[in-house]
Order: C-alpha cells, then structure tokens, then sequence
C-alpha cells in the first residue's frame, strides 16, 4: 500500500443523518465519521468498483482499517455537505467535509483514511482487481495493521484483571461482537469500532458521575469533540468478545480533555489488540447567549475525569 492509486479526487453531495442529531440540531462526532466513509465508499466506486462488485466479482473486502479526523466547525442537522476526497502520495486518502453557512463554504471536517482491499477466502469469485485498486489490494487485514505500537498481553489472570493492570486507572467495558459488528461474514469493521468509542466515552462518563444527560440538565454542557482517530491493530472475529479500556491521558487548557481507547480479544492466554482510538472531548454551552462556546471544565470535573486528589 505505498503505492498511490492512479485515481482522481471524487466528491460526494450529502446530508447528515437524521439520527446523528442527539441535542438540538447539532450533529456528532460519530456521523462525521460516516460522511467520511461513505465519501470513501464513492471514491472507491469511481476509481474502478463498489464495495459490492469488489467483494462479488474480485473476491476483495474493502474496509477502512484508519480514519482521523479534525473538526474545526459545526455541522447541523439541514446543512448539505460536500465531501472531497483525493489520493495522497504515501496512500492513505484526503478528505474535506463542507458546507455553505452564511453565503460562504465553511470546512467542517479535514481527515485522512486508509482503505484495504483484503483477498476474502470465502468469495463467490476472484477475478483480477480493477488497475487503479490494485495497490490497495492485501493477503489479509495484518498486512496493513502490523504497525501499530499496541502490543499484546499475556491474560493468565484472565481478560480483565490482565487488562486493568496493564492500564491503570481505565474504565473497562466489554462487548460481544455481534453479526451487525461486521464485514464480508468475518470480522468487526471500522465503523463498530467508531461506534464503540461514543459508547464507552458515554459510559465511562456515567462511572464517574458525569453522564451527558446530568451534564446537560445541570449546566446545560453538551459533549463537543474537535479531533478523534479510530485505527485497525488486527481482526476480531464474529461472535468474539471485545474487551475496550478507555483512559484520559491529560486535560488541556481546562477545556478539553484528550483519551485513548483500546481494544482486545482473548486468545489463546494472549490478549490480543484489534484496536486503538483516540478523542479529543470538550464540552458546548447548550443554551444561552453562549450556546455554542466552550465550557471550562471546573476542578470537580477534573478530578471526576482523573480521578485526581490534589
């Protein structure tokens, strides 16, 4: 995959879904994400075939095995996006989210993906990828996740005991990966993983005694993120168990607070990681003539957060 595919920038005309407006009109971080995959998607089409024909007639499974994003503007829920996506020289794919707002194009979202097409074992046909595709094409997911510095480790005090005293002080939740998880009959896809970091930030907020709903019934806060990446380590499996640590590494200017996500499955006395997030979380004023600035996060925040004592 360090070659670039010889295919031109592609633009997708869009709208955000209906769902991904949770407090008033604004939309979250989640479906910013899937904007973003569905611009991937087209690029992918108009550079030689969908996803479909690819997994059907050429035996491959596209997936998105990394996406990082920067979210510079808001986007509500009747804004009309354009997505841009372009080819970038070490492979991976830029990509630009905007809108038009007050007569001017505002850019909501800047990004980067990388998509492999992985050889499926269990697809009806196999015939020759399409030429532009051909250097995203891979023997299996591994090939392009092996990079990743999250080692595994050994579970002989089992999953979660290994976990948390690998990661101290993490929340830890666990998940089964269900059919609607995956991809191609296999494996979890990018977008579980997209899905699972709101959820374990929603719950880990929860634990400590912050929820979004008393957040934003107390001091009308709602939950802003300004930049998240979601990153493929390796394959998990249908039906396995998704062990998912959450950890806040540091809150800057008492405004935001930057965590990491990670992922496991329990193999063989090993656990092993399938992958690695990280989000860039703040919190919006709801109402007021500040809706829509940034709340400073109080001492009391802080420590729930930290779980600092001093």
């Amino acid at each position: 995959m360090t070659a670039t595919p010889l295919a031109p920038a592609a633009v997708l005309l869009a709208r955000p879904a209906f769902e991904g407006a949770n407090i008033r009109a604004w939309i979250g971080f989640k479906h910013f994400m899937y904007l973003v995959e569905a611009a991937v998607l087209r690029w992918l089409e108009e550079s030689g075939a969908g996803p479909g024909r690819l997994y059907l007639e050429h035996g491959l499974g596209a997936e998105i095995v990394d996406c990082s994003v920067q979210l510079p503007a808001t986007l509500e829920l009747d804004d009309h996006v354009r997505a841009e996506v372009r080819p970038h020289p070490d492979g991976r794919l830029d990509v630009q989210l905007s809108i038009e707002r007050d007569g001017r194009e505002v850019v909501v979202l800047r990004g980067k993906a990388r998509l492999a097409l992985v050889q499926e074992p269990g697809a009806p046909a196999a015939a020759p990828a399409p030429a532009a595709l051909l250097p995203l094409v891979v023997t299996q997911l591994d090939d392009v996740t092996r990079d990743t510095d999250l080692p595994p480790l050994g579970a002989h005090n089992g999953p979660e005991r290994s976990l948390l005293a690998a990661h101290p002080d993490a929340f830890l939740w666990s998940w089964r990966a269900r059919y609607f998880h995956c991809h191609w009959s296999d494996r979890v896809q990018h977008s579980a993983y997209v899905r699972a970091l709101e959820e374990v930030v929603d719950r880990f907020l929860t634990d400590r005694g912050i929820s979004v709903g008393r957040m934003l019934v107390e001091r009308s806060w709602i939950p802003v993120v300004s930049r998240a990446r979601v990153r493929l380590a390796a394959a998990a499996r249908m039906e396995e168990t998704v062990f998912t640590v959450f950890t806040v590494q540091d809150v800057l200017r008492d405004t935001l607070f930057d965590a990491r996500m990670h992922c496991y499955v329990s193999r063989d006395g090993w656990l092993t990681p399938v992958a690695t997030a990280s989000i860039l979380h703040g919190y919006a004023m709801a109402t007021g003539p500040a809706a829509g600035g940034m709340a400073r996060l109080d001492e009391g925040v802080v420590t729930a957060l930290t779980r600092r004592t001093s």
